[in-house]
């Protein structure tokens, strides 16, 4: 698997993946959100769609919030995406997340509960939520659901997890929400805590390596695994 990260989605051989969309979230919150979070991702990601120029993106789960209605704006919000993917001419696969139970009610296409990508070597690699264990054994599996986040210098930051050999002696990426208005789950002092909530794929998460996209240089920050990384912080 040789990742390609920016603005909180990954390019893997010809896809794009991101996850949680969570489009909702401000209606679904007591806390006033700023209007427009379904219009960013829309605007993000035909930023990602014009740079990569993917065969296909992949929708890894939670794209709505609400379990129990949709929104209009939700709604907007995923009509903007297919629009974007498709206009773009790639296609659109989406993977369901533990939050998307009315998921059916607004999207025609068909639903995936994990999905295999063609990749160009010999790896296997699954895109599933991570909200529980896949069904497919593969060599790497990329997911969402955990909202990782690490806090360096007083500053928090999105991040993704790189678990090599983490899950079953596969690897595992996790990924950020691509969401900005959802609020990430700190990393830090995460080691040797278990938090039932949280992916059953990330059970070992001090031998993850948090990585950073840090947009003002355009670099990717990678850091030690989280075991040792964690008593630098």
């Amino acid at each position: 698997m040789d990742p390609e990260y920016r603005d909180r989605a990954v390019y893997l051989d010809g896809t794009l993946v991101l996850a949680d969309l969570h489009f909702g979230k401000a209606e679904a919150s007591t806390v006033e959100f700023p209007i427009g979070a379904g219009e960013d991702c829309v605007d993000r990601l035909e930023g990602l769609l014009d740079r990569f120029d993917p065969d296909e993106v992949v929708l890894a789960g939670d794209v709505f919030h609400s379990f129990s209605s949709v929104p209009d704006s939700a709604d907007a919000a995923l009509s903007g995406i297919v629009r974007a993917v498709r206009d773009s001419g790639a296609r659109l696969v989406v993977v369901e997340g533990n939050h998307d139970t009315m998921l059916g009610d607004a999207y025609a296409g068909d639903l995936r509960d994990e999905y295999e990508l063609d990749t160009d070597g010999d790896e296997t690699v699954v895109v599933c939520h991570g909200h529980e264990e896949p069904e497919t054994t593969a060599d790497a599996y990329v997911v969402g659901h955990d909202h990782p986040a690490i806090e360096i210098e007083g500053q928090k930051r999105p991040c993704f997890l790189l678990g090599d050999g983490a899950y079953r002696r596969s690897d595992v990426l996790v990924v950020p929400p691509f969401n900005r208005l959802v609020e990430g789950l700190s990393v830090n002092g995460r080691v040797g805590t278990s938090r039932p909530e949280l992916s059953p794929m990330v059970t070992r998460v001090a031998q993850f390596r948090p990585v950073v996209f840090d947009a003002e240089s355009e670099e990717t920050l990678t850091f030690p695994p989280l075991g040792q990384f964690s008593r630098m912080l």
